[in-house]
């Protein structure tokens, strides 16, 4: 019989474990993905690219990610987890630090689709990496943790990045290229930790201790024998879900700002500011820190609640209202403090939203549900940097754009709420939400 300090003590021994370490990975995954941003405050001028150009291969990223999403993850299901994540991350790195090769936008095209098809299974892999760890009570804070490395990125990444510029010209390379290059290393060296420090389930390590290991098995075990009771473990019960394709439009919604913001931060600065390329990193780390403080409490109140629509919608409908006022601030400190708000909603939706879909399959509909929300969702990572740049160009300003990326923020912040709130069912476990009725949307 499970007691509460049972329970607690093995939440925290997965968290110390586990945690840091894919907390770090994904710092490392997510400023590569981004560092594009602070590249081309050179870049664009070095080799003659307009706002549009940048736009579409910052976004091109996103085409790749979108195609290899769900394959990526269905192998990652298939062979385990340390094999394709260790083989991803020295990929990926290889690829972004070959980001000095470009020269023309058809390079620049190629090699940012090319990043995305290489980093498309890592992140909803780590999110089914998750659900096979940690028991339902503790995966909001656990998503939510895991993905403070995101806004962290920005605090940590910005400076640095903004430092490596100033490296410009040394060594016959340019400050964006040596950017690259030194960025993309990390990722090889903790693709070669990855294959040696995880193990792929929970009943393959000696660490846990006896007790501990066989109350999360059995926990774990129990929740994939609802799911498969109710029909959602087989690989079509991800695409029948009405509710799993309304995630895909709020996902949208969420990485549309996201990365939208991300992408376009430091050119935002430099045009309200004109100040130099570290004090813009320094500047882009503001919404970013904001974002890490908060995330994680909205995430601990989401699992202690057992509330996912509210503490979803409500954050979106806030980082919307600010992207309003960011699109008519006219100097630097209240259009930093509206984007602040802004990235601040959209991370501090993340640990509620993702705890929605893991509870509502198992198996391989599990892994395919999840690549299906991050493959469709993360269109928006493409559809945020090209609007906001196609705007730029046609009107001069970043208005337009913030307004456009608020606006469809907003809407998935009410769709959200056209999920009907789920029907309390004992026999799962406690935090969990019961297993979904695909008629139900």
């Amino acid at each position: 019989m499970a007691t509460p300090d049972l329970e607690a003590a093995t939440v925290a021994q997965l968290t110390r474990r586990l945690v840091p370490f894919l907390f770090l990975l994904y710092i490392v995954a997510y400023l590569d993905r981004i560092n594009v941003g602070f590249a081309a405050l050179q870049m664009q001028q070095q080799l003659h690219f307009n706002d549009a150009v940048y736009g579409l291969g910052a976004g091109m990223f996103f085409a790749g990610y979108f195609f290899l999403q769900l394959p990526s993850n269905l192998v990652l299901e298939r062979v385990g987890a340390k094999r394709w994540i260790a083989l991803l991350m020295i990929t990926w790195g290889v690829i972004s630090s070959s980001m000095i090769f470009v020269t023309t936008p058809r390079s620049f095209y190629v090699l940012r689709f090319l990043l995305g098809s290489a980093e498309a299974g890592f992140f909803p892999g780590m999110i089914l990496y998750i659900r096979n760890w940690f028991p339902p009570v503790a995966r909001a804070r656990t998503v939510a943790r895991f993905m403070t490395a995101a806004p962290l990125s920005g605090v940590i990444g910005g400076p640095i990045s903004g430092a490596l510029l100033s490296l410009h010209a040394k060594a016959g390379l340019a400050g964006w290229q040596w950017l690259f290059l030194i960025e993309g290393l990390p990722a090889i060296l903790l693709g070669v930790v990855v294959f040696v420090y995880l193990a792929d389930r929970p009943e393959n390590v000696y660490w846990l201790g006896e007790g501990r290991q066989a109350w999360l098995v059995e926990t774990l075990a129990r929740e994939r024998e609802a799911c498969s009771a109710a029909g959602n473990a087989g690989f079509a019960a991800a695409f029948k879900s009405g509710k799993i394709w309304l995630l895909c439009f709020v996902y949208f919604g969420l990485t549309t700002v996201s990365y939208g913001v991300s992408l376009w931060l430091p050119n935002v600065i430099r045009s309200l500011s004109g100040v130099s390329n570290f004090v813009i990193g320094l500047l882009s780390a503001i919404p970013y820190i904001a974002a890490a403080l908060t995330m994680v409490r909205v995430g601990i109140h989401s699992d202690h609640s057992g509330e996912r629509r509210w503490h979803t919608a409500i954050p979106a409908v806030a980082g919307a209202l600010a992207l309003v006022v960011a699109a008519y601030s006219r100097s630097t400190a209240p259009s930093v403090a509206a984007l602040s708000v802004a990235v601040l909603g959209v991370f501090a939706m993340c640990g509620p939203f993702w705890a929605m879909p893991t509870t509502l399959l198992s198996g391989t509909a599990a892994a395919a549900g999840i690549a299906l929300i991050n493959s469709f969702g993360n269109l928006g990572g493409f559809f945020g940097p090209y609007i906001i740049g196609l705007v730029k160009k046609a009107t001069g300003d970043f208005k337009g754009g913030l307004l456009a990326i608020g606006g469809t923020l907003a809407l998935s912040g009410l769709a959200v709420l056209l999920i009907r709130p789920e029907r309390k069912d004992e026999s799962l476990p406690q935090g969990a939400l019961p297993v979904l009725n695909q008629s139900d949307t």
